[in-house]
Parts: structure tokens; sequence; C-alpha cells
């Protein structure tokens, strides 16, 4: 297995605590950079883990983990580990695992796991759906549907991440968190592959030739998988095709470096907004 084989490449720097007495990693810290990657990796499938299998109606157990040891890896190395599903059975999954260092395969081996019923532990086949999304990631797929529409088409799913994302993460009043612009608002939603809304935004005029972009949620579970970048694409997107010269959008402290790669720009001094710091930002479309 090379890096090149794996779609999924989770990233991680060693830590002093995963030393041993020989001043390299651990063998047995392996299985837990191979453990902590495979929850990437249902990440990266855009399935959260706990209710896809209530969905599904099982869970999956290990049977059987096997590594190979080719090289070691060192404190403050930074590493990457690599998952794929390299076999599905009537009732097993097998992962692939490989740690990497650069280009140099440290340590690989397989993660054979039993899709069981949760109440007796009795294996049952891996569902159809389950199926599916393994091999359609594998295949380079997109995991995600991003859905734009008026309140009407999505608000529902919309209306539900918002209150879970502001309203009882954040805990700003839910008097400021909904307001008249939805109704005239184009919303986005981020749906898996399963149907399960995991993010959403909106886009609203906020003068001619000017969107403005808010109300931007992903579920928390589902951070850092791509879904808000694919929600913000889909916007600037419907800005661009109606003819808008600028996007702009107040983004919380904390997401300002997201925004930013996303080829928005910061504009004025930070201010707060419903108890939490902002800062302005656009971004130019069209070339205007």
């Amino acid at each position: 297995m090379k890096r090149s084989d794996f779609r999924f490449l989770d990233r991680l720097r060693v830590r002093w605590a995963e030393v041993d007495m020989q001043k390299i990693v651990f063998n047995g810290h392996y299985l837990m950079y191979f453990d902590t990657a495979v929850a990437g990796y249902w990440r990266a499938l855009a399935l959260p883990y706990h209710e896809t299998m209530e969905q599904l109606q099982g869970d999956l157990y290990v049977r059987k983990a096997t590594l190979e040891y080719e090289g070691s890896a060192r404190y403050d190395d930074q590493l990457e580990v690599g998952i794929r599903c390299a076999r599905l059975g009537k009732s097993s999954l097998v992962f692939g695992a490989a740690a990497f260092r650069g280009e140099q395969r440290l340590v690989h081996g397989d993660l054979v796991y039993v899709f069981a019923d949760p109440a007796t532990q009795t294996s049952r086949p891996v569902p159809e759906p389950l199926r599916d999304v393994l091999n359609a990631y594998e295949r380079g797929e997109p995991m995600l549907d991003v859905r734009t529409g008026t309140w009407d088409a999505v608000g529902r799913e919309a209306q539900v991440l918002r209150h879970a994302v502001f309203v009882q993460e954040q805990r700003i009043p839910a008097e400021l968190e909904w307001d008249a612009a939805d109704a005239g608002a184009v919303h986005a939603v981020a749906c898996n592959r399963f149907g399960l809304a995991l993010g959403t935004g909106r886009l609203v005029e906020q003068a001619p030739g000017v969107a403005r972009v808010g109300r931007m949620a992903v579920r928390h579970d589902q951070r850092g998988s791509g879904i808000g970048a694919a929600l913000l694409d889909a916007l600037v997107g419907v800005a661009r095709s109606r003819g808008d010269a600028q996007v702009l959008l107040h983004a919380q402290h904390s997401a300002v470096g997201f925004y930013a790669r996303q080829g928005f720009k910061p504009r004025g001094e930070p201010f707060e907004e419903a108890g939490i710091v902002h800062l302005e930002m656009t971004r130019t479309l069209h070339g205007a």
C-alpha cells in the first residue's frame, strides 16, 4: 500500500507521551492511530457514526487487527494515517490501514469488523445502503448533495440545524436567530447519502449586486470534513449565476481562517454581534 492508494488520510503529530524508552512510538499506539483515523474516515463518508448505526439497526465490532512494522516514528514526527475499505464480505468489512512519514510507510495492517445486532452481537449482513456508500467513496464519488432553494423547500432541515448550532450550542437567543430575511433568502442544505442534513447556510440580497452569506451552521460532529466549503461554494455559485458582483459575510472570529481559505478578505474592525466577536469579510465576483 502506497500513500497514493488512500483517498482518506488523517494527519497527526507524534506526542511525547506516545514515545517509549527506545525513543520511538510504542508499538501499541499505532492501533490507536488507526482507530482514530477510522473515526475520521466515517466523517469523510459524511456519516455520523452512532446515528447511522441506529438507522441501520446494527453496529460494527472488531474481529481482528493485524499490524506489520517496517519503520519507527519518533517524537514530533508528522504522520499521515491512511484508511480505506479494502474488502466487503457478507457480514464483514476489512479496512486497510497504513501510517506514513512523507512517502515512507512505517506501519500497515488490516482491521476486520463484523456488522452485528447490538443486542445479541450476532452477525448480520452488511446493509446495502452502507455498501453503496463505502463503494462510492472508494470510487472517488462525492458524499454530499447540496440543495439550494426557498425556505418552503428546505427550511425544515435548515431550522433543525440552526437551532442545534446557534441556539443550543452557542446559546444565541432564539429571537435573534430567526428573522424576516429567511422568507426571501436562498437557502442551502448539505445532505449525506442517507438523506440526513448535516449543514446549512443562506444567501440574502444586501444591496443591488451585493449578496450576503449568513447562518452558516454545520453539525458539531461533522466539522472539518468539507461541508462548510461545499455550502459556501453552492451559495457563491448562486450569487455568481444571478450576476452579483460581491459577496460579504460576518465571520465569527473562530471561523475567519476558514473563510480566508475560501477567498474572502477581511474589511474593517472586529465587532460584536449576538455576544460573539465577528469580522466582516468580502469576496469579489466577476472581476468587479
